[in-house]
């Protein structure tokens, strides 16, 4: 090798020295997880310059047989692990190496907790499994050309793990990359043939490459060491093109693990080759938790795509639509040509017909899910509900089926906790009940303890409680379920229809007539501030509520797009009092208007406090109350 030139000292990113730390201690509790992480990364770099190379043969350098290769030297006490892939240039080399290249980072120093345990769950989250080579290696060396630069252009990349690496360029004849593992004390195990080889069996044998490993062959007539020869030690073909019956439970998770550098076991998988009119082979899997970037649109995404078994794309967004994609996997195509773009796949009416088969796919997948592991689908529901809240605006087509798959609170439970599917709400449902109630707001305890949930509760009505900043502009998507109607019941005048019976409605009726000058005084009073005064049939304990007109916007959508700097739509709320309440009757019996504007407005303020809504002039409204207080004490 040449003389190293250009050769510079540079420190790591601050999340890599954190993460450095937590390798360093050895927070994997299987040290051997190196190997695949970066067997995993050496089968990428492969892909991508296979790809590259459709387009340009010359970056192959005359050199076609891919493949990957590991080695190593138990006097030396090292692991050496070589593709000739697509490679790196000094640039790559410092931006791959040197810092998390992916959104979120502050995200994950957030939440380092400094418990080992907890912090080692949330590797893998940022696509960082070169540096679990720290995990066994006390110093770590990348030699690295990218494809198509020319000889004098390969860089060395080195480290001890210590907060600082080292870059020179230097002559490296091959494309690709060799890392050199200097082992730590006490991991001489694994400058070992036999103990390599049966990490790659377990962990890589579904790689779609040679992975090879050295064999000892005779030495020569007059060789002192014998010929170094090269076995291939895995079954070098794509997974997903066996069948199903050949692939074992482990495969399938180890797989997982490859494709989306992820440290846990997916929760579910399905694995399908279609045929006919349209061919194709797809594996799809439900990743156990979320990424930090779920909520980032821009985030990449989608699935990897091949053409008949020939990688062609990382980030495949088009076979899947935005609120699936969380969803990991492969799909493999014979009916696209390979010098697909992103534009043709957008465009290109196969590519509709996969996308619709594969979305129907995942939504079975998570019904199954949901029937089959009841406790597996609350852990996906925490980790991806918001995001599956996106489906019904999102696909019109798997509107029902997909409010099939959302969770809910609702009256029936006291801890808040989003379980009651939509089933579940109907099967409980009263006899007579043709409406599903919900309610949303800001948080469980605001609309649990809402007035307008008063009748309900008398009635023993079930009410769904949607407190997700995302629920109202859902439920504006959602009209029925399963025949069934939605009803917020904070909108419009409520009628329960067939659950009030024929007594209850005229006894409302001859109550409203009685109460009609007391409607106009308070009209009066309110003025500007409300669109309509009326007698309510929601209420039992609480002297009045504020209701919202049937067209207009709710209160969480009004403050989400007030929030945003948008501009919201002027309305006005319903007024609704209950006339049994003992202040309304004190109120209708003031004879002085000035007091009785301000008890009208006080009760105002009162219901848009429990409504969760902030008061338009505060002051006002502890000047009325004070007066009170004050005249009360006299």
């Amino acid at each position: 090798m040449s003389v190293e030139t250009q050769k510079e000292t540079l420190g790591f990113q601050t999340e890599v020295k954190q993460l450095l730390h937590l390798m360093i201690h050895s927070l994997y509790s299987n040290k051997e997880i190196f190997l695949r992480e970066l067997i995993s990364n050496a089968s990428d770099a492969v892909d991508k310059l296979r790809f590259e190379a459709l387009s340009k043969p010359e970056l192959l350098e005359g050199g076609a047989e891919l493949k990957i290769r590991v080695s190593f030297d138990k006097d030396a006490k090292t692991v050496t692990l070589e593709d000739n892939g697509i490679g790196m240039n000094r640039e790559d080399v410092i931006t791959h190496l040197g810092t998390i290249a992916k959104s979120g980072t502050a995200d994950f120093m957030k939440n380092l907790t400094g418990d080992q345990k907890k912090d080692s769950h949330l590797i893998g989250q940022f696509g960082v499994g070169f540096y679990s080579a720290f995990i066994v290696a006390d110093q770590v060396e990348v030699f690295s050309r990218r494809a198509g630069l020319p000889a004098s252009e390969g860089v060395h990349w080195s480290s001890k793990g210590e907060g600082e690496f080292e870059v020179a360029t230097i002559d490296k004849a091959e494309r690709g990359t060799r890392i050199v593992l200097h082992l730590k004390s006490g991991e001489d195990e694994f400058a070992d043939g036999w103990r390599l080889r049966n990490i790659i069996k377990k962990y890589s044998d579904h790689i779609a490459l040679p992975i090879e490993l050295p064999k000892e062959a005779a030495a020569a007539e007059g060789e002192e060491k014998p010929a170094l020869e090269w076995e291939t030690v895995n079954r070098a073909s794509a997974l997903w093109t066996r069948p199903r019956t050949e692939i074992k439970d482990e495969e399938y998770q180890e797989f997982y693990k490859h494709i989306a550098h992820d440290f846990e076991n997916p929760l579910s998988w399905s694995h399908n080759k279609v045929e006919g009119k349209l061919e194709y082979s797809s594996l799809l899997y439900v990743p156990a938790r979320a990424p930090f970037d779920l909520y980032q649109r821009e985030a990449p995404k989608g699935l990897k795509l091949y053409v008949q078994r020939v990688f062609v794309m990382d980030q495949a967004e088009s076979f899947l639509p935005l609120y699936l994609r969380f969803i990991k996997g492969v799909v493999d195509s014979n009916d696209l040509s390979l010098n697909v773009s992103r534009e043709i796949l957008q465009k290109d009416p196969i590519i509709d017909s996969m996308k619709s088969a594969l979305t129907k796919r995942v939504l079975d997948m998570l019904e199954k899910l949901a029937k089959n592991e009841p406790e597996q689908y609350k852990g996906f529901w925490k980790n991806f509900g918001q995001v599956m809240k996106e489906g019904p605006a999102e696909d019109f087509a798997n509107k029902e089926k997909i409010a099939g798959l959302l969770r809910f609170a609702s009256t029936q439970g006291d801890d808040g906790e989003q379980n009651v599917s939509l089933a579940d709400y109907l099967a409980r449902a009263k006899e007579g009940q043709d409406k599903i109630y919900f309610l949303t707001g800001e948080s469980y305890a605001q609309v649990k303890n809402s007035p307008h949930l008063e009748v309900f509760r008398k009635k023993g009505i079930e009410v769904l409680l949607l407190t997700d900043r995302i629920d109202e502009w859902l439920m504006s998507y959602l009209n029925e379920f399963d025949g069934k109607s939605f009803v917020d019941v904070a909108r419009g005048d409520l009628d329960l229809g067939n659950l009030d019976s024929e007594e209850d409605k005229k006894a409302a009726e001859e109550v409203a007539k009685t109460k009609e000058g007391l409607v106009e005084r308070i009209k009066t009073a309110l003025g500007e501030s409300v669109s309509e005064v009326r007698v309510s049939h929601r209420l039992t304990d609480s002297p009045a509520i504020l209701a919202i007109g049937e067209q207009d916007l709710g209160l969480q959508m009004r403050q989400i797009l007030e929030a945003s700097g948008q501009k919201v739509p002027d309305s006005k709320p319903i007024f609704e009092f209950n006339p049994t309440h003992p202040l309304i009757e004190k109120l209708d019996g003031e004879q002085s208007e000035e007091r009785f504007g301000d008890l009208s407005h006080i009760l105002f303020d009162q219901a848009a406090l429990a409504a969760g809504d902030s008061l338009k002039d505060p002051a006002a409204y502890v000047r009325r109350l004070n007066k009170l207080l004050v005249e009360l004490s006299v």
